[in-house]
């Protein structure tokens, strides 16, 4: 299933995006929005990302530049710590 958003003429005329950054613009914004209300359970960063279509670094330099911090509980510390005795 897929979800689909259409605005209508005067909404789009009104935008201040070229109408060829409209799509990836709005992406972006949308994952950002739902990924900053994780608390709530919106969306992970793995799936706010693949919204965005970024990869993930890229994705957390935007969430860095919009003044969002990143979700980081003990459990992806925990994850990351055995990542890292890995290569010791």
């Amino acid at each position: 299933m897929s979800l689909r958003l259409e605005f209508n003429d005067e909404i789009r005329d009104a935008l201040r995006i070229p109408p060829e950054e409209q799509e990836g613009r709005f992406r972006k914004e949308l994952a950002v929005r739902l990924y900053e209300k994780y608390e709530k359970g919106l969306l992970t960063l793995g799936k706010a990302r693949q919204l965005a279509g970024m990869e993930k670094w890229d994705f957390l330099l935007l969430l860095a530049q919009e003044g969002i911090p990143r979700q980081y509980d003990k459990d992806e510390l925990d994850r990351d710590l055995a990542t890292l005795d890995q290569f010791k």
